[in-house]
């Protein structure tokens, strides 16, 4: 098996190691402080005792799965990598100075890549040596329980990269779709509305954040509420992802931040991480009961689903991946209970357009305009499926 570098030893790049190393790869971890490479042991540990306890692996597979990991506490210790994949912070000139160091170190034929949720590849790329071996792979969080991989392609990569990616992400028993270059790809860009629309609603005071989450899980059947999963999340990084991608669109108002949310990341109220945000997790609180009105709840899935399937259209018509891997990327990432493209058809594209136009019509506001693609399929009867 190839030996896979690991830069960063946060959350994401302790997941990735471990599914690489679960997969039989020899994994070079890295990271800058000691101390997380001390977590990351104790927590990798932890994780592998947890899926015996399970029984999803078995007490001897311990053992094996420890030996594939290499600690590095300098970066020069990655030099035989043929894969490095890079999770560190959100930050695009630390990280271009990361791939600077990365490209003379490793092998002319190493693939580099990043697991950035939202900054340009291309950009990233143009500072490596040999960009035409740079690449976005981005899994997503929990990384060993998440399925879905995105595959993102630089201007610069080149075919033979992309194909070597794929191949292996799929040796590493993950599902993998490529993805046009755009901000937020397909998960973050797409699912931008479950968050963006909930927090319209609440601040304009049309309900409540336990009413909200009500709804998407009691009426729409998803799995977490907009509110719940902003706080499992952390609002640090679902902040940050929004201002990203609100930015590299040139201020789209689709995906317009909320001060709202702002605030919680200035209080410190970062969610479950800090016992609180939108909810409060301190020992013995309450949690606050929603207004349990089936015909209000109904109004609010119905908006903020609306949104998400414009937002899906809008990424068919312009070819950001293809429709079949933006309802597995949808389904498989974010666990929604049914794929947009394939909701819009059993709601009927004409409602969806409908729906649109009304909400365009009292807000006037670019936001809410409807999805060309959607306009056209509803004026000539189409479905996606």
């Amino acid at each position: 098996m190839i030996k896979i570098a690991v830069i960063g030893l946060g959350t994401m790049g302790r997941g990735i190691a471990q599914v690489a190393a679960m997969n039989g790869c020899e994994v070079l971890v890295y990271d800058s402080m000691d101390q997380m490479i001390e977590k990351s042991k104790i927590e990798l540990e932890k994780n592998l005792q947890l899926l015996v306890d399970k029984s999803k692996i078995k007490p001897e597979q311990v053992q094996t799965i420890l030996s594939k990991y290499h600690w590095c506490n300098q970066l020069k210790q990655i030099f035989q990598a043929d894969l490095v994949i890079e999770a560190i912070r959100e930050d695009l000139d630390i990280k271009k100075e990361l791939f600077a160091q990365i490209s003379q170190i490793v092998s002319d034929q190493c693939i580099i890549a990043s697991n950035t949720s939202s900054i340009s590849i291309t950009s990233l790329a143009s500072a490596v040596i040999r960009p035409e071996r740079f690449i976005g792979i981005h899994f997503f969080n929990p990384a060993p329980i998440m399925p879905l991989v995105e595959i993102i392609p630089a201007l610069q990569t080149s075919h033979n990269t992309l194909q070597q990616a794929v191949s292996i992400i799929k040796d590493l028993n993950k599902l993998p779709i490529v993805v046009k270059d755009t901000p937020g790809f397909i998960v973050n860009r797409i699912a931008r509305p479950f968050y963006g629309e909930a927090l319209r609603i609440l601040e304009e005071g049309l309900a409540d954040i336990a009413t909200i989450d009500w709804a998407m899980t009691n009426i729409g059947g998803f799995k977490m509420g907009p509110f719940t999963l902003m706080d499992f999340i952390g609002h640090d990084v679902n902040y940050q992802v929004t201002e990203t991608v609100f930015n590299a669109f040139y201020y789209d108002p689709r995906y317009k931040p909320s001060f709202t949310q702002k605030r919680l990341v200035e209080a410190g109220f970062l969610g479950r991480k800090s016992k609180k945000g939108f909810y409060d997790y301190g020992d013995g609180v309450i949690a606050p009961k929603p207004n349990m009105d089936e015909t209000v709840g109904q109004q609010i899935f119905e908006r903020i689903l609306v949104m998400l399937i414009n937002e899906a259209a809008e990424a068919v018509s312009l070819q950001i991946a293809s429709k079949e891997d933006i309802e597995i990327a949808m389904n498989k990432a974010v666990n929604y209970p049914k794929g947009l493209l394939q909701w819009a058809d059993e709601i009927g594209i004409s409602v969806c357009v409908n729906k649109m136009d009304e909400l365009y019509h009292h807000y006037r506001e670019d936001r809410y305009r409807c999805c060309p693609l959607l306009r056209r399929m509803a004026d000539t009867n189409q479905k996606f499926f």
